[in-house]
């Protein structure tokens, strides 16, 4: 009986988007966390600095070498300063996995992968945190992880088997 109440709580705790059925407001956010990415993308190095709120904080919990995890915590006004001399062919794609909204504020949160120049470099979960502004809605704070190649499988990071090295291969 634990087991089917459970069960039931994770049905009713589902967000809408990731059921299939999602509502104006999971369009909006995702739609911004998918104007970040083309930001990402885009030779514009200054278009990044659109998506999100400046006064943001970004943690980089990277621990693709498992001997020397690392925390970095950056500003959002660091990262887009930084951004700027960042190599083209940048790309990242991420599965929106959970998009919880309350009001002006909302979480996305999945798996990704990044990519240069078509290749994987690392993957990892994005936590990403939105405000919705005037002038719409702007990521604020994100914490992600980024993992070695070999655990993008395991955190069903978006990806092409033909972008992963045949050694990180499973």
């Amino acid at each position: 009986m634990r087991g089917t109440l459970l069960l039931a709580a994770a049905a009713f705790s589902t967000p809408a988007f990731v059921q299939g059925q999602p509502s104006q407001a999971e369009i909006e956010v995702t739609n911004a966390v998918d104007a970040f990415f083309a930001a990402l993308r885009s030779d514009d190095k200054t278009a990044l600095a659109r998506t999100m709120v400046p006064e943001g904080v970004i943690f980089i919990h990277d621990r693709r070498d498992p001997a020397n995890p690392s925390i970095t915590v950056r500003t959002v006004a660091e990262h887009v300063e930084g951004w700027k001399n960042s190599p083209t062919g940048t790309d990242e794609h991420m599965s929106y996995e959970s998009v919880l909204i309350d009001g002006t504020m909302a979480h996305v949160w999945g798996s990704y992968a990044f990519l240069l120049n078509g290749e994987t470099t690392h993957c990892g979960v994005n936590s990403m945190s939105l405000n919705k502004t005037a002038d719409g809605w702007k990521i604020s704070n994100t914490s992600f992880t980024m993992t070695a190649l070999d655990e993008c499988y395991a955190l069903g990071a978006p990806m092409h088997i033909k972008t992963i090295p045949e050694e990180a291969r499973p």
